[in-house]
């Protein structure tokens, strides 16, 4: 991880944007899609309060910010799904995509979320995704 100490303008590199030594299994893709949901957490909770939430303050740091945890988050996602689609196994892979609708409901990006949660195959992940999520039941 690589940071400059007097001018931010180098990126620090996330666990998405680490390179995978391809092929890996089913089981260390489900622990990167996991590590990746987890890590991308703030930023997807930071948004999905922005969403809902007026501008009162138009600082442009806010918006900077802001605009950081979007792209971060977004990264994130698609790093993610990226893996998910190489999941060989069916429950794995349904139980790493709920991590990712899980991140992508926090974020409140319900599009993507409703997306991912019909790729879910096993009635019983489906079950405890909406659950959690009663709104992606309504299509």
């Amino acid at each position: 991880m690589a940071m400059r100490w007097f001018n931010g303008s180098e990126r620090k590199e996330e666990v998405w944007d680490e390179a995978i030594q391809w092929p890996i299994g089913d089981i260390e893709a489900a622990q990167r899609i996991r590590q990746i949901c987890r890590a991308a957490a703030d930023s997807a909770e930071k948004i999905g309060g922005v969403a809902g939430r007026p501008a009162i303050n138009n600082r442009k740091s806010d918006f900077e910010r802001d605009r950081r945890d979007t792209e971060r988050y977004e990264r994130a996602a698609r790093a993610a799904m990226e893996i998910v689609m190489k999941v060989s196994d069916d429950l794995l892979r349904d139980a790493a995509v709920r991590q990712i609708v899980d991140l992508c409901q926090t974020a409140k990006d319900t599009k993507t979320a409703k997306i991912l949660f019909r790729a879910i195959q096993s009635a019983s992940i489906r079950e405890a995704v909406l659950k959690e999520h009663p709104a992606l039941q309504h299509e």
